[in-house]
C-alpha cells in the first residue's frame, strides 16, 4: 500500500492558518446571519446562539492541537448541513448565506483534516 509523502512544514502551516481562519469566518457568518442578514421575525439574535457550539473547538484550533483537529470538522459537519439546507430553502440573502457557510465548512473541514493528518505528533 502507499503511503503518501509527508507535506512541507509550510503546507501545514498553510493548512493550520486556513483551519484557524475559516472557523472565525464561520463564527462571524452565523452571527452575522442571525443578527443582521436575515434575522428571525420571532426575534433578532435567537438563533445566533447557534455560533456558540463553534466556539468550544477554537482554543484547541488556535493551539494547533492535532486531537481537535481531529474531532472538530465533525461538529462543523452539522453548519454544513444546515448551510445547504437553507442554501436550497431559503431565499435572498438567507440563501447566499447559506451557501457561503457550506463553502466555509467545507474548507474548514478540509484543512482541519489535513492537518491532522501532517501534522507530527506530540508527545
Amino acid at each position: 500500500m502507499n503511503t503518501p509523502a509527508p507535506v512541507g512544514a509550510g503546507r501545514v502551516r498553510l493548512l493550520h492558518w486556513t483551519a484557524i481562519g475559516s472557523l472565525l469566518a464561520l463564527i462571524g457568518l452565523a452571527l452575522a446571519w442571525e443578527l443582521v442578514i436575515a434575522p428571525s421575525p420571532d426575534g433578532p439574535g435567537l438563533l445566533a446562539w447557534k455560533a456558540l457550539p463553534l466556539l468550544l473547538p477554537l482554543p484547541g484550533i488556535l493551539r494547533g492541537r492535532r486531537y481537535t483537529h481531529q474531532w472538530a470538522p465533525m461538529l462543523v459537519l452539522a453548519y454544513f448541513v444546515e448551510g445547504v439546507m437553507r442554501g436550497y430553502a431559503d431565499a435572498g440573502a438567507s440563501a447566499t448565506a447559506g451557501w457561503c457557510q457550506a463553502g466555509l465548512a467545507v474548507v474548514f473541514i478540509v484543512a482541519a483534516a489535513y492537518y491532522a493528518r501532517n501534522v507530527q505528533r506530540r508527545s
